[in-house]
């Protein structure tokens, strides 16, 4: 598989396990999603808005929108899950449209990212690419360890790229509309 494959599988992978994800966040009980727990962020509620606002940050930086550090900065915390998923899911289409458009060379491509503290930094579109998932997949490591803490159990979350696990993962990713084998 090629680094372009590749990058464009994960970002249907954070589409797929953010569904995953977020399914089980919406069966929590009164006060599990906002409750204070042991993580990066105090809570369920705090570290979906983190991933979310990062992700607004990075696709600002890959596309070039011009809102820079503000992305992040400005971005409103949601205080509903149903609200949060949806503007996720909207994000991570966002990245899926984006990777499904690039070309091999521009992964060498450099982008100015807009850093409060260091300026302006030129980086290359497949670090940044790699940076985001990398991201991602920490922060949802850390809601999934805090849903053991909930009445909810938390979702399975590593079956998107093998052969193996298509049983396990093709309603959800025709449901989706993306491409779940290789």
């Amino acid at each position: 598989m090629d680094i372009l494959t590749h990058l464009r599988r994960m970002a249907g992978n954070n589409l797929w396990s953010n569904d995953r994800l977020y399914r089980a966040v919406l069966q929590l009980g009164p006060g599990e999603f906002e409750a204070e727990r042991t993580s990066f962020f105090p809570s369920i509620k705090a570290t979906l808005n983190h991933i979310l606002a990062v992700d607004y940050l990075y696709l600002d930086f890959l596309e070039q929108g011009g809102v820079g550090a503000a992305a992040y900065d400005d971005c409103v915390p949601f205080d509903k899950p149903q609200a949060l998923f949806a503007a996720q899911v909207a994000a991570d289409r966002r990245l899926i449209a984006f990777c499904d458009a690039l070309s091999e060379a521009d992964l060498d491509r450099r982008v100015i990212t807009e850093r409060r503290e260091d300026g302006l930094i030129p980086e290359k579109i497949g670090d940044l690419l790699a940076h985001v998932f990398l991201h991602d997949i920490h922060h949802r490591g850390q809601v999934h360890a805090m849903l053991s803490g909930t009445s909810v159990a938390p979702p399975q979350l590593d079956e998107f790229l093998l052969d193996y696990d298509l049983k396990l993962r093709r309603a959800e990713v025709e449901r989706l509309g993306i491409d779940g084998s290789d």
